[in-house]
């Protein structure tokens, strides 16, 4: 079906999970909250779109989360990415309803909500530094676990695909607040006496972790399944020229998660125009932050005339405004000199323009910014 899933609370599903209420609702998927009535503990079930072209792409992320759940075994980085539990497909039991016969269900361990709902909160300043640094290790942990022992790219790095978790009760009690945030309505994370999850106690921040989610559009490092990947303002330079991709384009979007979580603005906003695409002022707004593309880049594709009408010249856009890393965090964000320059050693390390002198996931954990 191409609309929602038709799906109650209360419903069970596979005589085994029992809906309690949705988590999100996508384009390829509806996520809910069950109980798993075996194990007695709640889970997270993941019913993919049963729309024709839908189902290579969820067996091809059934086998990406295989692989996962086999390497995890190796490396303990794998903790770092979401678990799949179960998968299923529904069956004609129980009064379920016909539009839902033959979906794939795949059954998750029931986390917190994403990242996006706690810096929500944020916004004003960014989330503070320590749990940015804290948080960046868990998740290039996993890209590295992701990159070097499964041969998977997430393609999707951002804020709503980083879940938060926590074993400490009293953020048990705080998490599930948020769930509502991932669909789209006004939570506010609640501190003591009501105030807003800006009020949190650092001590109760740094005990939240985090693990990276949805491999539905991942894809392997040598067989790419699409070349438009990732969500526009973490897409890299290499997807947005159409050149070959690989793992270094995660690396690229969590330089833009990294700056994001820390400042509580994206690094990259593109907006159309009316004579020039989103594309086009996004090509312009990297090039204004980090210096003129090298014709070797620019023009190592086939349809370069896109962009470019000579190298270093924007097609449709001649005004440029030039900024540096260095003036935004100390101008606009009112970073001291000591603040900045090890983070924009870090980010420019993750945004380098050639993917092959990209840092790698482990580079990046070995850096000095990150380890401080």
């Amino acid at each position: 079906t191409g609309g929602h899933h038709p799906v109650r609370e209360g419903e069970v599903f596979n005589t085994r999970y029992q809906a309690l209420r949705k988590l999100g609702c996508g384009t390829f998927a509806t996520v809910w909250l069950c109980e798993d009535m075996r194990r007695k503990k709640q889970v997270a079930v993941k019913i993919l779109r049963s729309r024709e072209g839908f189902a290579e792409a969820a067996q091809d992320e059934v086998a990406l989360l295989r692989c996962v759940n086999s390497m995890r075994k190796t490396d303990r980085a794998g903790e770092n990415i979401v678990c799949l539990l179960d998968d299923f497909r529904m069956i004609g039991e129980n009064g379920f309803h016909i539009l839902l016969l033959g979906m794939l269900c795949l059954v998750f361990e029931a986390l917190g909500p994403s990242l996006r709902c706690l810096m929500g909160n944020y916004t004003a300043q960014g989330l503070p530094l320590p749990f940015v640094k804290r948080s960046l290790q868990q998740v290039l942990a996993g890209l590295r676990f992701l990159h070097e022992h499964c041969r998977i790219i997430h393609t999707d790095i951002k804020p709503e695909n980083i879940l938060l978790y926590g074993h400490d009760r009293s953020l048990q009690r705080i998490l599930p607040d948020t769930h509502d945030c991932d669909q789209g309505t006004d939570s506010r994370l609640k501190g003591p006496g009501n105030a807003l999850g800006n009020q949190l106690e650092e001590s109760d921040l740094m005990s939240i972790k985090v693990k990276i989610a949805d491999l539905g559009s991942a894809c392997w490092t040598y067989k790419p399944f699409s070349k438009e990947i990732q969500t526009q303002p973490y897409r890299a330079l290499e997807v947005l020229l159409g050149l070959d991709y690989g793992t270094p384009a995660d690396i690229w979007s969590t330089g833009c998660l990294a700056f994001e979580m820390a400042t509580g603005e994206r690094l990259f906003d593109p907006q159309p125009g009316k004579y020039f695409s989103r594309d086009d002022d996004h090509v312009a707004r990297i090039i204004e932050l980090l210096g003129r593309i090298p014709p070797q880049i620019a023009y190592s594709w086939n349809k370069s005339t896109k962009f470019f009408s000579r190298p270093g010249a924007l097609l449709r856009i001649s005004r440029l405004s030039p900024r540096s890393l260095h003036s935004i965090l100390s101008d606009r964000h009112h970073w001291t000199r000591h603040e900045v320059s090890p983070f924009a050693s870090f980010l420019l390390a993750t945004l380098h323009y050639a993917p092959q002198h990209r840092a790698t996931a482990a580079q990046c954990l070995q850096h000095a910014w990150l380890s401080a």
